[in-house]
C-alpha cells in the first residue's frame, strides 16, 4: 500500500529543483585517467595510437555529454538497448570477426576497431539492475538473471575472451549480491562455480595456461618473464619516470602490453611513481562518486546501476593493478580510461555519464518520498568500496617498496637483459730470453667489427674498399654471421687508422695481434703455442669465456695465466628481438704480463745446430740441453727434429700442420722432457753414488774385470776387454764388468733407493707441461719377473729403467755439485722483473768426492777425451745403451759433462736416438761447453 501511495505522489506532486551542479570531482578523475592514458602513449612514441586514442576520447565526451541528460525513465530502453546491440555484435564477431592472438574479438569499421565484448559489460550491467531491480520473487529475478548472463559470457567464451568472460561471471555474481538475493543461493552458486572451475582448465588456451602456471610457479620465463619485466618497469620508472631519459624507449620495449594490459607499469616507467600514485587515486574518486550515485538515485534498478558499475570499475582497476604488480595472473583486464582501447574507454565514459545522470535526475526532482530508513539500498555498496580502495592504497604501497628494496637489483637485471658484450682478447706478454730478446711477441693488428643491425648496407658499401673487400662479399659476411658483433677484416695499424677516420657508424676498429715466434722451430717444443681454449681448459679455468684464446703447449701453456692478460668488453644496447640497436660501454683489455726466461740464445742457436748436425749422421730424435747446476736454470734446451709453432697461427696453416702430423720422429715431443730411453752408461754414476751411500766398496779397491762376467751361467760381456780398476778407473773406462759386480754387491735396493734420491723414475718438476717421469723398476713392483740379471743390468743403466735427458742432467748435476736442485726455465716476470722462485737445491749429504774424480779422469784418459781441449777442466760421463725401439743399431748416445770439475757452473747432456755410441753427443756436448765457456760472464 505504501508503494501505490509513493508512486501515485511521485506522478502528481513532483517538486521540480534548480538543475544540479555537475559532478566535479567524478568529470575530473575521469579526466585524468584519460590524460594519464594519452601521456602513457606519447611517452612510449606511440604517435598514431595516441592521436586515435585521443579521437576515441572526443567521441567519449560526446557520449557522456548527451548520456549526462538522460532521465530515470530511460533506463529501461538504454539496458536494453546496449544488452540487445552487444549480443548481435558477438554474434557477428564470432561469425567474422578479425583474427588475432588466436581469437576473434574486433570487429573493424572504418579506422576503427570495435571489441563488443566492452560494450557487453554495460549492456549486461543495465539488464541486470532492470532486472534485479523488480519487486518480483527473488526466484524469478535470479532465474532471470542467470538466463540473460548466460548468453553474453558464452558468446564470450566462444572468441575465446575468458578474462572478459570472467569479468562478466563475476559482475554477474556481484549484481545477485547488490540485488539482495539471499545469500544462501549465492553460496550455493559460488560452490558450484568452484567445482566446475577445474574443468574450465580445458578451456583455457596455451598462452592462458601458462600465464598462469608461471604465476604459480614464480617461473623468469614465458608468464613469468612478463612480471619479470613488470618489475624491471617499476623499479626503472622510479619517483619521476624516465620520460626524456637515455634509452627510454629501448626499456620500453621490453615490457609486452605496454599500452594495453599493463598500461599502468608503462605508466610508472615513463612518469614514475607519483603518476601511478595519481592514477590510483582519481580511479578511486571515480569509484566513490559513483558509490555515492547509488545511494541517491530514485529508483532501485537505478541503484543498482550505479552500485554496479561502482563495482564494475573496482574490479577492473583493482586487478589490473594487482596483475601489473604480479599479485595475481596476468589476466588481460585493462586499466580503465588509461590502457590504450577505443571501445572500452568510449563504454567507461557512456556508462560513467548515464550514472551521474541518474543522480542528477534524483537531485532535480525531490519527490514525496519514503523516509530514508525505509528505502531498499544496494548491499555492502560502502563496505566494498572502503576495500576496494584499501586494496588499491597497499598495492601502491607494494610497489613503492619494490622500488625501494628490490630497485637496484632490478634496474641491474634490465640493463643486463638489454646488453650484449662481446669478448676483447687482451694481447698476450712478450716471453724474452734471459738477455732481452724476444722469443715471443705479437705483431700488432687491428680487427675490423661490424655491429649486424647497425651497420647498414651504405656502411658496408663504404667500409669495403677501406678494408679492400667487395661490397657485396662484406654484405654476405654480415648477413650470414649469426654474431651480434661480426669480425670482417685484420689490418695493419695504418689501414686500420683510415677505417677510424671514417667515423662508420655501427664499424669498430678494435686493437688486436698476431701472435710470432721470430725464432719459429728453434724454440718452438719449449715455448709451445696458443690457441683456442679446449674443454679441457674450460674446466681447468672455469672462468674463461668461450672462444678464448689461451697456451696450449710448452711454456705458453705452463704460465697462461702471466701471459693471458684480461680480455676487455665491447658492448652494445639491443631490443627484445636480439637486433642492436646502439653502442654500450667498451672495457679495453689489459695485455698479458711479460714472462723472461734462463734461456741464453745466443746457446741455444749454437746447441740446437749442433744437435741438428749430430742426428742426421745417422739418429733419428735427440735432445740436447745445458744448466746451471748451481741453481737449476736451463740456460738451453734443443730438440730435433723440431717444429715451427707459427704454424699454429692464427690463421692455422693447414698444410703444414699435416706435413708435421706425418713427419718422422716426433717433431711435436719435447724430447728433452718427454722422451725416455734407457741411460746406459750415464746411469753408472748413480750406481757410484749409492756406493758411496752404502760403502759396500771402497774406492779403492781393484776389482778384477776383463772382458765379461757370468753370474748363475749367464754371461754378461763388457765392451771391451779391461784390466783391473777402482772406482774412479771403472768411471773413467765406463767399465761394465766392475759395474756388473758392484750392482750385484749392492743389491737391486740400495740402488733403487738412491736411483729415487737422485730423482730417477719421477718428473725433475721442471715448468714444462706433461714431462714423463721415466720408469724405474723394482723387485717390490716387478715381483717374479725380477731376475738376479735385471740386477746386474741395472747397474749399467739398462733393463726395467728408462729417463729422460732432463733426468740424466739433473743427476749429473747432483753428483757434481753434492745438491739436487729444480731446472726450470721461468726467470722473471712482468717490467719489474719480479723473479720467480724455485725450490732450493736440496743437498744429498754423501762424501761423492770419488765420483767427481771419475768424471775428471774420463775427460783426461778415458772415454770423454773429447772434453779435454775445453778452456777449463771438466767432468764427464759417456753412454751406449741398448734401444729396441730406436731403430737401426739399437744404440743410444749419451754425454753428460760439467765444467769446471772443483765448482761447477754448468752441466750439458745430449742424447741421440739410434746414433751407436757416445761419441756424437759427446761432440754436442763439447760445442755447448765450449760456447758457454766463451761467451759467459757468470763466476
Amino acid at each position: 500500500m505504501l508503494s501505490v501511495e509513493w508512486a501515485w505522489q511521485r506522478s502528481h506532486y513532483p517538486v521540480e529543483r534548480p538543475r544540479p551542479r555537475p559532478d566535479l570531482v567524478a568529470i575530473g578523475g575521469l579526466a585524468v585517467l584519460v590524460v594519464l592514458g594519452l601521456a602513457n602513449l606519447r611517452a612510449l612514441g606511440a604517435t598514431s595510437l595516441a592521436e586515435h586514442q585521443a579521437a576515441v576520447v572526443a567521441g567519449g565526451i560526446v557520449l557522456f555529454c548527451v548520456l549526462r541528460r538522460c532521465r530515470t525513465s530511460s533506463l529501461r530502453w538504454l539496458g536494453w538497448a546496449s544488452y540487445g546491440a552487444s549480443v548481435f555484435l558477438l554474434l557477428v564477431v564470432v561469425a567474422a570477426g578479425d583474427l588475432g592472438y588466436g581469437a576473434r574479438r574486433w570487429l573493424t569499421v572504418g579506422s576503427f576497431t570495435l571489441q563488443p565484448s566492452e560494450l557487453a559489460k554495460v549492456g549486461l550491467l543495465l539488464v541486470l539492475a532492470r532486472v534485479l531491480g523488480t519487486d518480483r520473487p527473488w526466484p524469478r529475478r535470479l532465474a532471470a538473471a542467470l538466463a540473460l548472463s548466460a548468453v553474453p559470457i558464452a558468446l564470450v567464451v566462444i572468441e575465446p575472451d575468458l578474462s572478459t568472460a570472467t569479468v562478466l561471471a563475476g559482475l554477474t555474481l556481484v549484481m545477485l549480491v547488490l540485488g539482495r538475493i539471499p545469500l544462501r543461493a549465492i553460496v550455493a552458486l559460488a560452490l558450484t562455480a568452484a567445482l566446475v572451475a577445474p574443468l574450465a582448465e580445458h578451456l583455457l588456451r596455451p598462452y592462458q595456461l601458462e600465464r598462469l602456471h608461471g604465476f604459480l610457479s614464480g617461473s623468469s620465463s614465458g608468464a613469468g618473464w612478463t612480471i619479470l619485466q613488470a618489475h624491471i618497469a617499476l623499479a626503472w620508472g622510479g619517483s619521476s619516470g624516465l620520460n626524456g631519459q637515455p634509452f627510454q624507449h629501448l626499456l620500453a620495449e621490453y615490457l609486452p602490453s605496454r599500452e594495453t594490459d599493463l598500461a599502468y607499469t608503462s605508466l610508472v616507467e615513463q612518469w614514475g611513481i607519483r603518476a601511478g600514485i595519481l592514477a590510483v587515486l582519481a580511479a578511486a574518486a571515480v569509484i566513490w562518486r559513483i558509490t555515492l550515485c547509488s545511494r541517491h538515485a530514485r529508483t532501485r534498478d537505478a541503484s543498482l546501476a550505479a552500485a554496479g558499475l561502482a563495482a564494475l570499475i573496482s574490479v577492473e582497476v583493482g586487478v589490473s593493478v594487482a596483475a601489473n604488480l604480479g599479485l595475481v595472473p596476468t589476466a588481460g583486464v585493462p586499466f580503465p580510461l588509461v590502457s590504450y582501447g577505443g571501445t572500452a574507454v568510449a563504454v567507461h565514459l557512456a556508462a560513467v555519464g548515464i550514472v551521474l545522470a541518474l543522480r542528477a535526475d534524483a537531485e532535480r526532482r525531490e519527490l514525496w518520498l519514503v523516509p530514508r530508513w525505509r528505502r531498499t539500498h544496494p548491499r555492502l555498496v560502502r563496505f566494498t568500496a572502503l576495500t576496494v580502495t584499501a586494496s588499491l592504497i597497499a598495492m601502491v604501497g607494494f610497489a613503492w617498496q619494490l622500488q625501494h628494496n628490490r630497485g637496484p637489483s632490478l634496474r641491474t637485471a634490465g640493463l643486463d637483459q638489454m646488453t650484449r658484450c662481446v669478448r676483447v682478447p687482451a694481447m698476450r706478454g712478450v716471453i724474452t730470453d734471459r738477455n732481452g730478446v724476444p722469443l715471443a711477441t705479437n705483431t700488432p693488428l687491428d680487427e675490423i667489427w661490424a655491429v649486424r643491425g647497425m651497420a647498414s648496407r651504405t656502411v658496408l658499401g663504404r667500409l669495403a674498399p677501406l678494408v679492400a673487400q667487395p661490397a657485396p662479399t662484406l654484405r654476405r659476411t654480415v648477413s650470414a654471421s649469426d654474431e651480434l658483433i661480426v669480425p670482417v677484416a685484420a689490418l695493419p695499424p695504418a689501414a686500420g687508422a683510415r677505417v677510424a677516420a671514417a667515423h662508420l657508424p655501427g664499424v669498430l676498429v678494435i686493437p688486436a695481434a698476431h701472435r710470432t715466434y721470430p725464432y719459429g722451430a728453434l724454440v718452438g717444443p719449449v715455448l709451445g703455442w696458443s690457441g683456442v681454449a679446449t674443454p679441457a681448459d674450460m674446466q681447468r679455468w672455469p672462468d674463461l669465456a668461450l672462444g678464448a684464446i689461451v697456451g696450449r703447449a710448452g711454456l705458453e701453456e705452463q704460465y697462461d695465466t702471466i701471459l693471458r692478460g684480461t680480455d676487455g668488453r665491447q658492448c652494445v644496447y639491443v631490443n627484445p628481438a636480439g637486433t642492436p640497436v646502439a653502442l654500450a660501454s667498451y672495457t679495453p683489455p689489459v695485455p698479458g704480463t711479460s714472462l723472461r726466461l734462463t734461456i741464453d740464445m745466443g746457446l741455444q742457436q749454437h746447441v740446437a745446430a749442433a744437435l741438428a748436425t749430430a742426428v742426421r749422421q745417422g739418429g733419428n730424435q735427440g735432445a740436447a740441453l745445458v744448466m746451471d747446476p748451481r741453481n737449476g736454470q736451463v740456460l738451453a734446451m734443443a730438440s730435433f727434429p723440431s717444429y715451427d709453432d707459427n704454424l699454429f697461427g692464427p690463421p692455422v696453416d693447414e698444410e703444414g700442420l699435416a706435413a708435421l702430423g706425418n713427419a718422422p720422429g716426433n717433431p711435436q715431443l719435447q724430447h728433452a722432457t718427454q722422451l725416455a730411453a734407457p741411460p746406459g752408461s750415464t746411469f753408472k754414476l748413480v750406481v757410484a753414488a749409492a756406493n758411496m751411500a752404502h760403502r759396500t766398496w771402497s774406492p779403492d779397491q781393484v776389482v778384477p774385470t776383463g772382458g765379461s762376467w757370468m753370474l748363475d751361467g749367464h754371461t754378461f760381456h763388457n765392451w771391451s776387454v779391461l784390466p783391473p780398476q777402482n772406482l774412479e778407473q771403472a768411471i773413467a773406462w765406463s767399465n761394465d764388468v766392475y759395474f756388473y759386480k758392484l750392482a750385484w754387491a749392492l743389491g737391486a735396493d740400495r740402488i733403487v733407493s738412491m736411483a729415487r734420491t737422485l730423482g730417477v723414475g719421477a718428473p725433475t718438476g721442471i715448468d714444462l707441461p706433461d714431462e714423463s717421469g721415466g720408469y724405474l723398476g723394482t723387485p717390490a713392483a716387478l715381483g717374479d719377473q725380477w731376475y738376479p740379471g735385471s740386477t746386474v743390468l741395472l747397474g749399467i743403466g739398462q733393463g726395467y729403467l728408462t729417463t729422460t735427458p732432463l733426468q740424466d742432467a739433473r743427476w749429473t748435476a747432483g753428483v757434481a755439485t753434492g745438491a739436487l736442485v729444480t731446472p726450470h726455465l721461468g726467470l722473471s716476470f712482468g717490467r719489474g722483473r719480479a723473479p720467480l722462485t724455485w725450490p732450493a737445491p736440496r743437498q744429498l749429504g754423501i762424501d761423492l768426492g770419488p765420483v767427481r774424480a771419475g768424471l775428471r779422469a774420463a775427460v783426461t784418459s778415458g772415454t770423454g777425451t773429447v772434453l779435454a781441449s775445453l778452456p777449463v777442466p771438466a767432468g764427464g760421463k759417456t753412454g751406449t745403451a741398448e734401444d729396441p725401439s730406436a731403430g737401426g743399431e739399437g744404440l743410444d748416445s749419451w754425454m753428460s759433462a760439467v765444467a769446471p770439475i772443483g765448482a761447477p757452473r754448468v752441466e750439458a747432456t745430449a742424447f741421440i736416438r739410434g746414433r751407436g755410441n757416445g761419441h756424437p753427443s759427446s761432440e754436442v756436448v763439447r760445442e755447448g761447453l765450449a760456447y758457454w765457456l766463451a761467451h759467459s760472464n757468470s763466476p
